[in-house]
């Protein structure tokens, strides 16, 4: 049997090809670190967040989603993985 485009090996290679890295987040209270809580603490870079269900956009601080998920606890996210200037600042290559 193959794998539906929707499981996360399949989407998982694809955004890994993309130039993403997958993370974590730490065990202690998984359950306690919600969306919201995950665009406070990440302000920067282009994320997708995995919840036990559900995939969520995050850009800059901001989820994107069909719905209000801010409230979904995070399992992981993938990170679009950017080059910095020095200062901090995004250096676009195109």
């Amino acid at each position: 049997m193959k794998m539906m485009p929707s499981e996360n090996p399949v989407w998982g290679s694809y955004l890994k090809n993309l130039g993403y890295s997958r993370h974590l987040i730490p065990s202690e209270c998984p359950l306690c670190f919600t969306l919201k809580d995950f665009c406070q603490e990440y302000r920067f870079g282009k994320f997708l967040v995995a919840t036990g269900t559900h995939v969520i956009a995050v850009v800059d601080g901001d989820y994107y989603d069909t719905w209000d998920s801010g409230d979904e606890s995070v399992l992981f996210y993938w990170k679009k993985e950017d080059t910095l200037w020095p200062n901090g600042g995004k250096l676009h290559l195109w």
